[in-house]
């Protein structure tokens, strides 16, 4: 019974390298050194992160293409974004409001969900002064969390050889 579960966990090990760890990497070692690779998902994490929902995953490929970084490593970097880019969400508006000097915009978290829901110009006629102050905030702190997260991330991926 002990050998059956041991046998079943080294085969989905073996099933996670084969189906999704082996061919990333592969993506992952095309012609990208670590610093290349680092900046990449950093720059896709601060892309991620960017505060008007829905427009990520295309500015990460925009983005991407024009400073001829990884595709694949920046969509890690995006996609490993997806709950801090809730958790910053108000951070970034509340300091876009306090560089253009306005004052708070009432957040409510309900009325953003629901006006979600119901599209894009809607959302934009509710939140769109929140948004910009938003853009504004990330806009100063994206240079800062890029490089932070390329020192923490370089040598992550020295560590995992991953450009060998």
């Amino acid at each position: 019974m002990q050998d059956a579960a041991q046998s079943a966990g080294t085969e989905g090990v073996s099933s996670w390298r084969r189906r999704v760890s082996a061919p990333l990497l592969a993506l992952l070692r095309q012609g990208a050194t670590p610093p290349k690779l680092a900046l990449a998902v950093a720059f896709g994490f601060t892309v991620g992160v960017f505060p008007v929902l829905g427009t990520t995953t295309i500015l990460a490929v925009v983005l991407a293409a024009i400073f001829r970084l990884n595709q694949p490593a920046m969509q890690i970097g995006n996609a490993l974004s997806s709950i801090p880019f809730f958790i910053l969400l108000v951070p970034f508006v509340r300091l876009g409001e306090q560089l253009t000097g306005s004052g708070p915009f009432p957040l409510d978290v309900d009325l953003l969900r629901e006006t979600a829901k119901e599209g894009f110009v809607p959302m934009m006629n509710a939140f769109g002064l929140a948004i910009l102050h938003g853009i504004v905030g990330w806009a100063v702190a994206a240079p800062v969390l890029t490089a932070a997260l390329y020192f923490i991330c370089l040598p992550l991926i020295r560590r995992f050889n991953v450009s060998r």
